[in-house]
């Protein structure tokens, strides 16, 4: 996981966008609650924006540089497969900005 100590130099800001009750946005819910103080702490300027709206499917949402947006749905992914996306997204943000 050292890649999350690199994320705000690849990442100008991220995005989680979840419904509060359903069951399909849980595991995007429970890895918020368990990895946003550790992004955080790692990334203190990094703005980690947390979107709740009824029914909406979740979905992780990076911002590069020139205002480059890429959006990863969740649904149907665990806690491990939304962190690895994150990683992804991360690593592409790192690609663009070679």
């Amino acid at each position: 996981m050292a890649w999350r100590s690199s994320l705000s130099r690849s990442v100008k800001e991220i995005r989680f966008l979840f419904c509060q009750t359903s069951p399909a946005s849980g595991p995007a819910r429970e890895f918020v609650k368990k990895n946003y103080g550790d992004i955080k702490t790692h990334n203190p300027a990094l703005p980690i924006l947390i979107r709740e709206c009824s029914g909406v499917q979740p979905q992780l949402w990076a911002r590069y540089d020139m205002g480059v947006e890429r959006c990863v749905h969740l649904d149907g992914l665990t806690e491990a497969q939304i962190d690895k996306k994150l990683e992804e997204l991360a690593k592409q943000g790192a690609h663009k900005a070679k």
